[in-house]
């Protein structure tokens, strides 16, 4: 059996340096995957088999402060432009991108800022604006309610927001049977049903235990993007876009995948009753082949 093609880099941008990885097909159709929060670009590997077989290059890379990304603050919108920068460093016009939970927002907005480069997008369980659906602002815990009173000041609100990411960077420092364990007493019968699959618990762990190796400010910068208000108009996503929901999220509540598909201009909603917040990896050849899609036509 051939092993699959993978390439992880460090690419220089804004004063500090990117960690970015390719898997799948070295000559394929790129898609660009936004990791979840708190994870990194380990997080799609899961999917590198399956890339390589239909043909598909995937780019992921480690968000300032994750990973071994050099921490900076950021927003959905410089991340997007940052990703323009990063696909022009690999030699890549035009690309779909699809986001997992938190990686969600940094999809669509990458649609948005980036115009006709962006193919198709795709959003896996992530949010929508948290001003706007009263169901995600009432999710919030104690900490993360006190770091949004925190806001316009973004830099102690992402201090605060990085507080209430230490469990999980305790976590990192666990074996990967342990990460696993904690992990799995946040999630639905589905997402512990995919956690029995070896693979799939082990890029989990290895994502998580990576994630946060330089500290949590990584986290809350995430959660300063897209918890605090979004720096771009959903109506300004030209490209087309399939959201991926499931009935028993225990992150994401089941009204936000209506929310977006009503309020993108173009967007297909896949809900799913059973699943839970790790459908991507229960549906990565759909997610895949949908994404591709538009891109294979337009060539």
């Amino acid at each position: 059996m051939t092993e699959t093609w993978v390439d992880d880099r460090q690419i220089a941008l804004d004063g500090g340096t990117w960690a970015v990885r390719q898997a799948g097909a070295p000559d394929g159709l790129p898609l660009v995957y936004f990791h979840g929060t708190p994870s990194c670009r380990l997080e799609p590997s899961f999917a590198d088999d399956l890339a390589a077989e239909l043909g598909v290059r995937v780019v992921s890379f480690d968000r300032p402060g994750y990973g071994r990304s050099t921490p900076a603050p950021f927003s959905l919108s410089s991340v997007a432009r940052a990703t323009a920068v990063i696909l022009d460093e690999l030699g890549i016009d035009t690309f779909a991108v699809t986001g997992q939970s938190g990686g969600g927002p940094f999809s669509l907005a990458c649609a948005a800022v980036l115009g006709e480069r962006v193919t198709h997008a795709g959003v896996n369980s992530g949010p929508a604006p948290f001003d706007q659906v009263p169901e995600l602002m009432a999710m919030l815990d104690e900490n993360d309610s006190e770091a949004v009173a925190l806001l316009p000041d973004e830099e102690a609100a992402a201090a605060k927001f990085g507080q209430g990411f230490e469990p999980f960077r305790a976590l990192g420092r666990m074996s990967p049977a342990e990460i696993i364990g904690g992990f799995r007493q946040m999630c639905s019968t589905r997402d512990n049903a995919l956690l029995d699959d070896p693979r799939n618990a082990r890029v989990l762990a290895e994502g998580l235990a990576v994630a946060l190796v330089q500290g949590t400010s990584g986290g809350g910068w995430d959660n300063v993007a897209w918890v605090g208000p979004w720096d771009f108009d959903l109506a300004d996503v030209r490209a087309p876009v399939d959201l991926w929901y499931g009935g028993e999220d225990k992150f994401c509540p089941a009204p936000v995948g209506p929310w977006l598909e009503e309020h993108l201009p173009d967007a297909r909603l896949h809900f799913r009753p059973g699943d839970g917040h790790l459908g991507v990896m229960d549906h990565t050849r759909e997610v895949l082949e949908t994404l591709m899609a538009s891109r294979q036509r337009s060539t």
